[in-house]
């Protein structure tokens, strides 16, 4: 992911969906598009958003994101529903590849972070992960428990 520097005004990360990480081992990611109406995208300008629930499905050819929450907009004449299915934006290409890793390799398609590019366009990161078993989710712990403890070392010294 691009951080945020002087030239991006407009990057702002909306929602990130950090327990993605942790119950799944990333493989590829993608960034694509997302359909909104216009009070949610009001909604996400105020940041009121959550992924942490959400998943992506495969249906004839099209990406669809399930049960992310995007609050209402209060001052929205015509509102949305909040946890509506919204169609994703992505090429024949990628969405064709993304199936064949769900369907043939076992995998699933998890949103991970849901922002505002540099031209202040929403965003979806989405990547094909497969799912981790205790055992991996204890290495991964165990990991990043020892890099932080390295750290720590070698700040003392």
């Amino acid at each position: 992911m691009a951080k945020k520097t002087e030239s991006d005004k407009n990057y702002k990360v909306i929602s990130e969906n950090r327990r993605a990480r942790y119950d799944y081992s990333i493989e590829e990611d993608l960034e694509v598009g997302i359909v909104l109406t216009g009070s949610e995208v009001k909604s996400l300008r105020t940041g009121q958003s959550n992924i942490a629930d959400s998943y992506v499905a495969v249906e004839e050819a099209e990406l669809w994101l399930v049960n992310a929450y995007i609050a209402p907009y209060p001052q929205a004449m015509f509102g949305h529903e909040e946890r509506r299915r919204r169609k994703l934006l992505a090429s024949k290409r990628e969405i064709a590849r993304m199936w064949n890793a769900t369907q043939r390799q076992g995998m699933t398609i998890v949103p991970l972070v849901l922002y505002f590019n540099h031209k202040g366009i929403a965003k979806l990161k989405v990547a094909t992960a497969k799912g981790k078993r205790a055992p991996d989710k204890r290495a991964t712990e165990a990991k990043r428990d020892w890099q932080r403890q390295k750290q720590r070392l070698l700040k003392e010294h």
